[in-house]
């Protein structure tokens, strides 16, 4: 085993991940993870697919590929082909720039015609859905304005003045009736606060720390999980990692992601716990343990979460059963 390979193996033991989870975050076949390990890069399709592949493992376990990379500095390097690629550029550029200048007069040539039969359309279009404007007959406008006739003269009022038309009854009585008050609306009283959600420790099972989480019936507890760097995060339903997978694989700085606890709890495994802050209902849960295996139980009754015996091992099958070790 080469100097290299057994530092990606001791980063990824640390991290408590087997090559099958290597292999499925990173999409790299098991076989050539097993040769980077033992450093026989014969195995792997060519000098490229070394860098390439360690470098993805280097990032899956948690180690700077540059600095790896640095310290052991006997891994093949990926050729490099400049004199091929710049022919390849050279002859691929020139026919698009040929093909370019023997089209531009062309398209040119049409653009102009087409722009101004264009114009003499919307001119034209624009003309004809033009309203015409009504024609008006002065003669009769004249006839009816001068017509003293046809004129009825206004009504004087006592005392000189035109007198103001007479309002019907109906108006009358409707402008003299009373305006009716406004309805009082009744306040609300306020409703009373809810009751808060308790995180408490309760016991230890094998390297998993277990926490009663006490909420009022109907509460939704929300679980929050924001990572401050690269740790290797799973995230389960129920007590161990037989449950149903809600999230596998490493964290970037700044994610986050939220899930609801029920009443068949959840199980949470970081590789790194420092870059891993875990609430419940915005309150901090964490064991004080670099590597945390960390059970929420679900108690809804309303009751304080108290100390209680150990029901059962939670941890994952190739783990320690002993209820009194930590990590």
């Amino acid at each position: 085993m080469s100097e290299l390979g057994r530092h990606l193996k001791e980063a990824r033991l640390q991290k408590g991940m087997s090559l099958d989870d290597v292999q499925e975050v990173t999409k790299i076949r098991k076989k050539y993870l097993e040769a980077i390990e033992a450093g026989d890069y014969k195995v792997l399709p060519g000098s490229f697919y070394v860098r390439a592949f360690i470098k993805t493992y280097a990032e899956a376990v948690g180690v700077n590929p540059d600095e790896l990379m640095e310290e052991h500095g006997n891994v093949p390097a990926a050729p490099v082909d400049t004199t091929m690629e710049t022919v390849i550029q050279k002859r691929s550029r020139k026919p698009e720039t040929e093909r370019n200048a023997k089209w531009l007069p062309t398209v040119l040539m049409w653009t102009f015609p087409v722009l101004i039969l264009v114009v003499i359309y919307l001119y034209a279009s624009n003309s004809l859905n033009k309203p015409e404007s009504p024609t008006v007959d002065s003669a009769d406008v004249t006839s009816e304005q001068q017509d003293p006739a046809t004129q009825q003269p206004s009504p004087t009022a006592v005392g000189g003045g035109v007198a103001a038309p007479s309002e019907p009854a109906g108006t009358a009585e409707a402008t003299a009736a009373p305006t009716a008050a406004p309805t009082a609306v009744p306040t609300p009283s306020p409703s009373p606060a809810p009751q808060a959600v308790t995180v408490t420790q309760d016991r230890k099972s094998g390297k998993t720390t277990i926490y009663k989480v006490s909420a009022p019936s109907g509460t939704p507890v929300e679980v929050k999980i924001v990572a401050t760097g690269v740790s290797w995060l799973e995230v389960y339903k129920g007590e161990n990692s037989k449950g149903e997978k809600l999230s596998f694989g490493n964290t970037e700085a700044g994610q986050s992601m939220s899930f609801t606890l029920d009443a068949e709890g959840m199980y949470i495994k970081s590789g790194y716990s420092p870059a891993t802050d875990i609430t419940v209902n915005g309150e901090t849960v964490t064991d004080g343990k670099t590597s945390s295996r960390l059970l929420l139980e679900l108690d809804n009754t309303g009751a304080s979460a108290g100390g209680g015996n150990d029901t059962g091992s939670t941890d994952d099958g190739d783990e320690s059963q002993d209820s009194g070790t930590e990590e």
